[in-house]
Formats: structure tokens, sequence, C-alpha cells
């Protein structure tokens, strides 16, 4: 039986219902394996693209058998299904799963970076990233993400509890 590696993602949305289409992805990732900790989910200021709505932005956990680039297809289908409208880059988007760790491994190809090379950029990949595991440290150069000093001006949106088997609920 393969073994179950730990990838840390990153989800965001602003466009819509922007809750609903995180908690939607949430129940749709348990497909490709166990959820683990799930971090707060966060309003944030557009990243890139300065002049869009605000995002909303999470971190969670999986426990998967799929290897790198089979999860990344996986996961631009589940982004596909959702709704997701390709538009240009850093631009609205319904729903964003990206790759942001996959244990410890470095991958380097046109398609998939890991881990994610805007990690230390992103306020709102890396508070919530520490929130999830305050020991992480960076793959590549082996510091600690939390030695690294960001500003931040997130603010707490809302958390979600597992509840068993039936999925994610969100509290406002």
């Amino acid at each position: 039986m393969e073994s179950r590696k730990r990838v840390l993602l990153g989800l965001g949305s602003n466009v819509g219902n922007r809750l609903d289409y995180i908690l939607t992805a949430i129940d749709r990732l348990k497909d490709l394996g166990e959820i683990g900790k799930i971090s707060t989910i966060y309003e944030s200021k557009p990243w890139g693209v300065k002049d869009q709505g605000p995002f909303l932005n999470c971190v969670l956990e999986l426990y998967t058998q799929l290897e790198p680039h089979t999860l990344l297809k996986e996961l631009k289908r589940v982004e596909r299904e959702i709704g997701r409208k390709e538009r240009f880059r850093w631009g609205p988007r319904e729903i964003d799963i990206d790759i942001l760790l996959y244990e410890d491994e470095v991958v380097e190809t046109d398609e998939l970076k890991i881990p994610h090379p805007l990690i230390k950029e992103r306020d709102f990949v890396l508070i919530p990233l520490l929130e999830i595991d305050p020991g992480l440290k960076d793959p590549v150069s082996g510091k600690p993400y939390g030695d690294m000093n960001i500003e931040s001006t997130l603010r707490p949106y809302c958390c979600v509890l597992k509840k068993g088997e039936r999925g994610a609920r969100a509290l406002q």
C-alpha cells in the first residue's frame, strides 16, 4: 500500500460567494485524501493586480497518495468543477487551489514549482501556513518560515470546523 504524503494547500476566492467557494473546495478535497488541519479563513487585499475585490484565503493540510503532478491535475479539475473561469494572471477567481508544500520535496518543472515560490511574499499564505504548523521550514533553504518578517493586513474572517464525515461548517 502506498504511503500518504502531507501536502499543504492554499485556497483563495474573491468572486461571488467567496466563503461558499472555499467551503465547497474543502468538501471536494476530501475525495483526494484525508483533510487534517484547516487554518482560519482570512480576508486579504488583492495581491499582484490591486483593482479587484478582497480575497478570502486559508491553508489546508491534506494527506494524499497522489504524486505532485497528479495532484495538480486533480486540483485543476476541482477548480473547474466548482466554477473557476480562466482570466488573466493574479486576476479575480471563484476558487484558486495552490500546492504550497508537498512533504519536504522540491519540484521544479514548467507546470509546477514546490515549494510555492511566493510563500515568503504573501501574508495570506505565510500566516495561515504557520497557523497549521509553526515549525515549518523552507525545504530549499532549511530556514524556518516563522523567522521571516512579513507585514500583514489580514483580517480573520471565520473558522472552519470539521464535523466527523459530514463535512465542514463555517462560523462567522
